[in-house]
């Protein structure tokens, strides 16, 4: 170590040639806002110093950019349904070098040891990936996962060295509430000094700085500036998230101002195989943030140094000596076009193409992961005779239902609105303890005709959610997706006609992420063509509608859920509006 502090020292000075130099380049200062431009000195995997240098490899860089590289501040490596390795090639090669990760997708499904699985899988790939212990698995005590993770759990892992602290507190009811299990897990987190990421949608007042007072400092569920204005006046880092479900980007926007923009920080949380190929990751989120007026240089502050800022990670983020060098060389800083990407000095991307390759880390504790009671004929009959009725409707480009009121009534086995507009059926399977637990429920928007989508991610307990116009076509596509031991399998007319198969822990797929992408973006395209409306991913639509902490009307294996009233809800608008238990 010695020798190496005394050798980056050294080139700093001058006094020997750095390992690489980039002669003349635009540097993206993002701790004064400024573009100033020099020399940059990298050696031995860090920046030694910016002014005048001489370098054994020297790199003319006149018109082009030098900026850090990009950190997405909140995401699910699970939502790539690919390999971690795989999901490095594609955002790497878009210049994301570091991302903050909550795992708590596989920790529903195979809890410390999917952690665990993500841990070795993250290691030794060219980008940082620290892990934020999930904190809710379940989400919620109102639906079954396939683990129960305490705090006695999570101190197996707190001290590991790329655990930065407690991911998204989903649960926030119960942290408001100061129940037990929770407090239990804040105070190790706390205790370790380690941060905590929040998730609470629409909380505000008291109940917000209840939550707050719990040591939470980060949001990305903000739908509306009020809400991200909120938030950051009483302290909170916002992220402006661009997914390839939730898209609030553009609308947060106007929240910031010239103080509070330092708090501000981008997020993908959930980004599909198609949306990282076609768009790209977090420079995506940076060029949709210059298009609707943001500088460009703020745009990059929020995309690393703030980043950096919020979860205490020392000589990342910036350009400066001392700090790692992971850069990016930009052909153009308003369309953020890279190209070239550094990971600690060695060039590890050009033009949009990954330069290394990953293994396959051992995945077989993670293989064979649905374990459901065989359905009968009788799985999905749903008895609601002539009542009103609750119906999901669904929000476009966004994660937030609505409760919808109305009678209903069924001509040959499909569901239909006293107007005339079609209604699908909607079951959640517990898939990991064969409780034989259905939930049952019916979903207004997404416009699927003659077919049935099935899926083993439904975020975040992953049981087996399914939708369709006709029983039989629902039953189809479940039997389907156990034989391909999970993913997501598209019915039409009585026949599979798309699938794709995600084995490891139902969640992720083996494949490289271009085929999985095409397998995917096939899936999709037919399924529009059966009537699901363009501005619907269906596959990421349906995976999100038994998630039950995001308003306002979701299902999970034990029924419907009114995230509102935080509880159960009957199918049936009884005038009592109480809630009647599954016989």
């Amino acid at each position: 170590m010695s020798s190496q502090i005394k050798s980056l020292i050294t080139a700093a000075a001058g006094r020997k040639k750095a390992e690489l130099v980039f002669k003349n380049i635009n540097i993206v200062n993002v701790f004064t806002g400024e573009i100033l431009k020099a020399d940059v000195a990298l050696h031995n995997g860090y920046i030694a110093g910016i002014g005048s240098y001489e370098g054994i490899k020297e790199l003319y860089m006149e018109g082009k950019y030098l900026c850090p590289g990009f950190i997405d501040a909140h995401i699910h490596l699970e939502s790539a349904l690919v390999t971690p390795g795989e999901f490095a090639r594609g955002i790497v090669a878009r210049g994301t070098t570091g991302v903050i990760a909550d795992p708590h997708e596989i920790a529903n499904v195979k809890g410390l040891a999917g952690i665990e699985y993500m841990l070795a899988a993250t290691l030794d790939l060219p980008l940082d990936v620290y892990l934020m212990l999930p904190s809710c698995v379940p989400a919620t005590p109102f639906e079954n996962s396939g683990s129960i993770l305490e705090a006695k759990d999570l101190a197996k892992l707190i001290d590991h060295r790329r655990v930065l602290g407690l991911g998204e507190l989903m649960d926030f009811e119960s942290v408001v509430a100061a129940k037990d299990s929770i407090i239990a897990k804040i105070a190790l987190c706390q205790t370790a000094g380690k941060l905590i990421d929040g998730h609470a949608p629409g909380l505000s007042g008291k109940k917000l700085n209840a939550y707050l007072a719990s040591g939470v400092r980060t949001d990305h569920e903000c739908v509306t500036p009020e809400e991200a204005i909120e938030k950051l006046r009483l302290g909170m880092y916002i992220l402006l998230r661009e997914g390839s479900a939730a898209k609030n980007l553009v609308d947060l926007l106007p929240a910031m101002n010239d103080i509070s923009r330092n708090r501000c920080m981008f997020c993908t949380d959930d980004r599909h195989p198609e949306d990282i190929l076609k768009e790209g990751h977090i420079d995506n989120n940076i060029r949709l943030a210059i298009k609707n007026g943001l500088d460009p240089v703020v745009a990059i502050q929020m995309a690393t140094i703030n980043v950096a800022n919020c979860y205490k990670l020392e000589h990342v983020g910036g350009i400066a000596p001392g700090y790692i060098a992971d850069v990016l060389v930009l052909d153009d800083l308003e369309n953020v076009e890279i190209a070239q990407v550094y990971k600690r000095g060695r060039l590890v991307a050009e033009k949009g193409k990954a330069l290394f390759e990953t293994a396959l880390p051992d995945d077989s504790a993670m293989r064979q992961s649905l374990n459901f009671k065989k359905l009968s004929k009788k799985s999905f009959t749903l008895n609601i005779d002539d009542n009103p009725v609750r119906i999901m409707g669904l929000v476009p480009h966004s994660f937030l239902t609505k409760t919808i009121i109305e009678r209903v009534y069924t001509r040959d086995g499909k569901y239909y609105t006293q107007e005339g507009k079609a209604l699908l059926k909607i079951a959640v399977i517990e898939r990991h303890k064969a409780t034989g637990n259905i939930g049952l429920g019916l979903v207004a928007g997404l416009g699927l005709k003659d077919g049935a989508v099935a899926s083993s991610v439904a975020h975040d307990s992953h049981n087996i959610i399914v939708v369709g116009d006709n029983d039989k076509y629902m039953h189809i596509a479940v039997e389907k997706l156990q034989a391909i031991e999970g993913g997501v399998v598209l019915v039409s007319q009585g026949a599979v006609v798309n699938f794709v198969s995600l084995p490891i822990a139902g969640l992720m797929s083996d494949r490289p992420l271009d085929e999985v992408k095409e397998r995917l973006g096939d899936l999709i395209a037919a399924a529009h063509k059966m009537g699901v409306p363009n501005h619907f991913d269906p596959f990421m639509t349906l995976s999100f509608l038994a998630l039950p902490v995001i308003p306002e009307l979701k299902i999970t294996d034990l029924g419907l859920f009114d995230v509102n009233e935080f509880k159960h809800v009957d199918i049936i608008d009884y005038p009592q509006d109480s809630y009647f238990p599954n016989k």
